[in-house]
């Protein structure tokens, strides 16, 4: 039975324990209970005992709450202006959600408690360092120091997806790194490879950034020093020493080489030469006596007696002129007289012997025949 239904009795009423007929509670008494506490704790007036005290202390407990609402408003409005620099960017988080939109440089106001901005530097270049033992393509261990140097350009991705991005960084520097140095040789990786390790380097870490979604852009891989372990370092300098004495060798080798090779194809030339000059001449003095004998062949054939005793005192001149001494076979003897023309020529006239005409060989003639006679004559003659 509901206990407003007749016949319910005073048992039935919800507020049975307040009272005989006390109805439902005021809710304007209540109110006043509470401005009344509250000007208590701030000094606001005694409590409600009069009408025109209550009215008074509700009045000042009105104007302070709104004074106090206002000074709330202002502190909460200044709390929320902030600046971001120029070299930086701002990250707004609303109730936890990172916004796509980035904070440019100026002054800004977010609502506070409401959203909240992260500041990231995205022109400063950072650098870290990474130091490892490696092994490399041929199976040698190299330690290698190496700096990154990068700067944040998604600062979005780099507040959000990862959690440190410092150390995911230096995590994709290690396995970039080993995978280079480990598909490379000893050689490459400490002397003339060193740059290309760093480009290859820098084109891994940035592959691997990339696909973990950190905003980060590797601008520089150094790589500092590269070199044995300390442990092996006597004994790769004495390798390295031997093979710059190699190297050293073989260039001497090759300036040696460069030396004479062309030095023996000059002299080579130039027995070239010659002999071609040689060839040269021999055809054409060959192809002059056959030039010459042709002319004398026509000669011949028109008066032979008078070609063949010019041929004749042309040998005798010739012959003549380049000797001192004549052997002559005597009709009717049996010796052979030797004459000794330079004495004769020297009793006549003198005769130049490289210069010899008709008269002179006429006259030496002469001059020979009388010698002949006269050592005929002689009794010793046999001599």
């Amino acid at each position: 039975m509901a206990w407003n239904e007749p016949g319910g009795g005073k048992d039935q009423d919800p507020w049975g324990g307040r009272g005989g007929d006390q109805g439902p509670p005021d809710l304007d008494e209540a109110f006043r209970q509470f401005q009344s506490r509250l000007s208590k704790i701030f000094g606001g007036g005694g409590g409600s005992g009069s009408g025109g005290q209550g009215g008074g202390g509700r009045t000042i407990s009105a104007s302070f709450i709104g004074f106090a609402l206002a000074a709330l408003a202002i502190v909460y409005g200044f709390w929320g202006v902030y600046q971001v620099d120029q070299q930086e960017r701002g990250v707004v988080f609303r109730f936890g959600k990172a916004q796509s939109d980035l904070i440019f440089p100026g002054l800004h106001w977010n609502p506070p408690l409401i959203d909240v901005v992260e500041k990231v530097n995205v022109t400063r270049v950072n650098s870290t360092s990474h130091t490892g033992l490696m092994l490399t393509e041929d199976e040698n261990i190299v330690d290698v120091n190496l700096t990154v140097q990068y700067i944040v350009d998604r600062p979005v991705d780099f507040i959000v997806n990862v959690k440190n991005p410092g150390v995911s960084l230096e995590q994709a520097t290690e396995s970039a790194l080993r995978h280079v140095v480990g598909s490379s040789s000893m050689d490459s990786v400490i002397t003339e490879g060193r740059e290309a390790l760093g480009i290859e380097v820098q084109e891994r870490l940035q592959t691997y950034l990339n696909l973990y979604g950190t905003g980060i852009v590797v601008r520089k891989v150094n790589i500092d020093q590269s070199g044995p372990p300390r442990q092996v370092q006597e004994a790769f300098d004495d390798v390295q020493k031997a093979k710059e004495d190699e190297v050293r060798s073989v260039n001497d080798a090759n300036a040696y080489a460069e030396s004479v090779v062309p030095d023996a194809r000059g002299r080579a030339q130039e027995a070239i030469e010659q002999a071609n000059a040689y060839r040269d001449q021999v055809i054409a003095r060959a192809t002059g006596e056959a030039e010459r004998f042709r002319k004398l062949l026509e000669q011949y054939s028109l008066a032979k007696g008078v070609t063949r005793d010019r041929l004749y005192i042309d040998a005798l001149e010739s012959v003549l002129a380049s000797s001192s001494k004549v052997l002559i076979d005597v009709e009717g003897g049996n010796n052979m007289l030797y004459l000794p023309l330079d004495r004769l020529a020297n009793r006549s006239a003198p005769i130049d012997p490289s210069g010899l005409d008709s008269a002179a060989t006429r006259r030496l003639a002469d001059e020979v025949i009388r010698e002949i006679e006269s050592r005929q004559s002689s009794p010793r003659s046999n001599r």
